[in-house]
């Protein structure tokens, strides 16, 4: 079991290693932040944005909660949209999810697991919607990877529908939103295809004129 001095010993050494690859890093690193990507993903630790696409620090702005929602109430998730979006000017916004997402379990069983059942509801609002689609699959687990792939494209949705990202494109500002989900498996992201990149893909009834 590591132990909090561990953490520190594990610093010092991840440092002193990249100051030895790179002698100019963390001086550059400190003087500025211009990532081109913000990720949205979920806050489960097997799942570290930098390291699953091959990315350093201060190459990709992240936010991450349980299940990897975005929701129109939830300010915290987008502040880091808007600041990523209007002051660091990313020009890729990832949702990834990953298969076998706690989250996404625990809202697929009826059991009752306290305060985070108001936060899963956005989840098993999205598996009421593709119910047709869950249904048919051969067993639970099966369910639940499928309803990590539909709760990806429903926040990639929601994260169109957002006036941040609405009012970049119509000043012509480059960006573009994509849904990803994450195997533990083996390691590979899979792409959904569900990207977006302008108004004219998203529902008429959540563009903002």
């Amino acid at each position: 079991m590591k132990t909090i001095n561990q953490l520190f010993d594990n610093n010092r050494n991840w440092a002193e290693s990249i100051k030895t690859s790179d002698p100019d890093f963390f001086e550059k690193l400190a003087n500025q932040q211009s990532p081109e990507f913000l990720w949205i993903g979920c806050s489960d630790s097997r799942v570290p944005a930098n390291q699953i696409v091959g990315l350093l620090p201060g190459e990709v702005f992240v936010h991450r909660n349980v299940a990897n929602v975005v929701v129109h109430t939830d300010f915290n998730c987008l502040s880091v949209l808007q600041y990523a979006v209007d002051v660091l000017k990313v020009k890729y916004v990832l949702v990834v999810g990953h298969y076998g997402c706690g989250g996404v379990r625990a809202a697929f069983e009826n059991s009752d697991n306290g305060l985070i059942d108001n936060w899963l509801r956005n989840i098993k609002d999205v598996q009421h919607r593709h119910q047709d689609q869950l249904t048919p699959l051969s067993d639970d687990d099966a369910r639940v990877d499928r309803l990590c792939e539909l709760n990806v494209v429903s926040q990639v949705a929601n994260v169109c529908h957002t006036t941040i990202v609405q009012n970049a494109w119509s000043r012509g500002q480059q960006l573009s939103v994509h849904g990803w989900v994450y195997s533990l498996k083996d390691g590979l992201l899979r792409d959904l295809k569900c990207d977006v990149s302008g108004p004219d893909q998203i529902s008429e009834a959540y563009r903002v004129s």
